[in-house]
């Protein structure tokens, strides 16, 4: 996945219209964009629709965010949608890996209850939206075989925070936010899962949001959160590895394939070694993927 695009659950317009954006994954979201009124409708919307787009023949992958763990209103969605069979559920404010197991132990009896594989559906967590949940970040490795991927969440880590704002004057994050990224880059990795930055809220912004992505890959993020369809093709393209970048993934893999017992060799005139290939292969894995 390169791009994730959230669509409030509650508008089957937005809904509809987020299967022609080109996102790699839709975020069918029950928490933030649905108000408190509305949830029974948005859950009833969202099942139909992971059963309306299941029949088409390129469906992007399907995730649910759901209410969080002590919201009060988990259980209803997860009671709504998991009969449709979402690939993936997103836990906003996950504390700790223990949230994680939490959830897997629900998605594990609802699995049994709708003749769904046992383990099919995936877990993401929304790893810093709290002030706790940043001590938290190391308890996801090993935590469960469902999660999938990490990331994180500024907008609202700044109201627990009690922040003015979470942006400096020229855009960047100010260091509080700064750190929950880095800590969310090294959390994911550290647990083997795909690390997916957050959302760019100002989505007029495109020279902002690509900017923005282009940092968050050279730092080691492989997706992008999007709020809006025309952010889409901008995250896709940024975290699309360009024919340059294969090429290269390709040559190095090769060298080190002819050269196996090596631990640093010379291409073009610089010095690689197992790290490079290590980069490399993971390049190459991620268009594979997409390939497929």
């Amino acid at each position: 996945m390169r791009s994730l695009l959230f669509a409030p659950a509650d508008s089957p317009r937005k809904l509809e219209k987020s299967l022609a954006t080109g996102a790699d994954a839709v975020l069918i979201d029950l928490e933030d964009s649905v108000a408190l009124n509305a949830k029974d409708t948005a859950r009833r919307r969202a099942a139909d629709f992971l059963r309306e787009a299941r029949r088409q023949s390129h469906a992007p992958v399907l995730i649910v965010r759901v209410n969080a763990l002590d919201s009060g209103l988990i259980e209803h969605d997860l009671d709504a949608v998991m009969g449709a069979a979402p690939d993936a559920i997103m836990l906003p404010k996950s504390r700790h890996g223990a949230d994680v197991q939490h959830l897997s132990v629900k998605l594990a009896v609802r699995e049994a209850e709708n003749n769904l594989a046992d383990g099919a559906t995936r877990i993401i967590p929304i790893a810093t939206e709290t002030a706790d949940a940043i001590f938290g970040l190391a308890s996801y490795a090993g935590a469960s075989q469902r999660l999938s991927g990490l990331t994180w969440g500024a907008e609202d880590l700044a109201a627990a925070l009690g922040a003015e704002t979470n942006r400096r004057a020229d855009g960047e994050y100010t260091d509080p936010y700064r750190l929950a990224r880095t800590l969310t880059l090294f959390a994911a990795r550290a647990a083997d899962v795909f690390p997916i930055d957050t959302v760019y809220p100002d989505f007029r912004d495109l020279k902002g949001l690509r900017r923005e992505c282009e940092a968050a890959r050279r730092d080691g993020f492989e997706a992008k959160m999007a709020i809006h369809p025309t952010q889409v093709a901008v995250i896709n393209d940024v975290f699309t590895p360009s024919p340059e970048a294969l090429d290269r993934a390709r040559r190095i893999v090769d060298a080190f394939a002819q050269n196996p017992d090596a631990g640093v060799l010379n291409l073009d005139g610089a010095m690689i070694d197992r790290p490079h290939l290590r980069q490399a292969e993971r390049v190459l894995r991620r268009a594979a993927k997409r390939e497929a």
